[in-house]
Formats: C-alpha cells, structure tokens, sequence
C-alpha cells in the first residue's frame, strides 16, 4: 500500500477509498504521488495535483468525482462550525441567514447572496481584480480542472448547509484555478 506523505494526496486517497473506487481506479488517479512530499515545491505539487483531477475526469462520472472531492473538504470544525452554527440560531428566516453568512467572510469569503432564480451564489473575491489566485494550489501554473475546486465547494457546502438549516447541491461557477488566474472562485448552491 502507497504511502502519502502530502495531505491533500493523503486525504484523496482515504476520500476514494471510502467511496468505495475500485483499487486499481484509485491506483490510477493517484501515480506517481508517494513521490509528492511536504518539501515539494509547489509548482510541482499543482502541477501533480492537476494530472491527478485529469485522471479523475477520464475514470469517474462528474456526480461520484464530485462527492469525492467535496468530501475531501477541510476546516470543517472548529471556529467556522461555531460561526456557522450560530448563524443557524440566531436567525430565523433565509433571507436572514444569508444576510449573516454573507457578514462571515472567515467561512464564505467575499460575499453570499441569494440570486433571482432562487440558488445562492458564494462569491470567495470581487469581480474586479486583475489576477485571481487559488488559496489552496497558490503556484498552479496552468489550468486545473473544476473538479480539484469541489473540495472548496464541499466546505462552503457543510457551513452554509449548518446557517441556512437546508440541504444544498453544489456547483463550480468559475474558478481560478480553471481559468489560470483570470476569474474568482464563485459557487453556486440549489436549495434541495
């Protein structure tokens, strides 16, 4: 059995295996990344990590990769769980709620906003910046697959699911990651 030393390596890891990916998908996906150590540059990591979301489009269907990643989410206790749980009880309607999730940028970034067509939008910086740079690959130099960003989706998911006291279904609007800097990161969340 690989052994990871990289965390984010590690937790894909353990989120495939507890999403039951056949062994021989999971090898696949994870080549090469007991070579990534925690003194790898990060170019290299970014650069490992996009190869790996590569193989995950090529082998899984988008709703299991999805629920994969999203399950690799972190900071999901803690301060942000307190916050979030307090937004939750604090508040009593949605309009209410959203208003304080979006006075949390500790949890959900620049701004969370309930659109027209009834989906809220987490919007993680303003729209008007000229580069836009991922918080978690910071040195991804070329594009990387929206998949890699479920992982933010999920935790955007488990907090916002706690303050509005619904069950959501996440979407990648746009992503810095995807569009090499030139977009934020925004997610889109329906109300089930």
């Amino acid at each position: 059995m690989a052994v990871y030393e990289y965390g984010r390596i590690r937790t894909l890891a353990h989120c495939l295996a507890n999403a039951g990916i056949d062994t021989d998908i999971a090898k696949q996906i994870l080549a090469s990344g007991e070579q990534i150590r925690a003194s790898t540059t990060p170019e290299r990591k970014a650069e490992w990590m996009r190869h790996a979301m590569d193989r995950m489009d090529a082998l899984l269907d988008a709703e299991i990769r999805q629920a994969v990643r999203e399950s690799c989410a972190c900071c999901l206790g803690g301060k942000r769980l307190k916050m979030s749980t307090a937004i939750a009880k604090a508040h009593q309607t949605l309009e209410e709620r959203i208003a304080a999730a979006n006075n949390t940028p500790f949890i959900f970034g620049h701004s969370v906003s309930l659109e027209d067509d009834g989906r809220v939008l987490v919007r993680f910086a303003p729209d008007d910046l000229e580069q836009y740079r991922c918080v978690c690959l910071r040195k991804a130099v070329e594009p990387i697959s929206a998949t890699y960003c479920y992982c933010c989706g999920g935790h955007i998911k488990h907090h916002l699911q706690i303050a509005l006291g619904r069950k959501l279904s996440c979407t990648v609007r746009s992503s810095a990651l995807c569009s090499g800097g030139a977009q934020p990161c925004t997610f889109l969340f329906d109300i089930k």
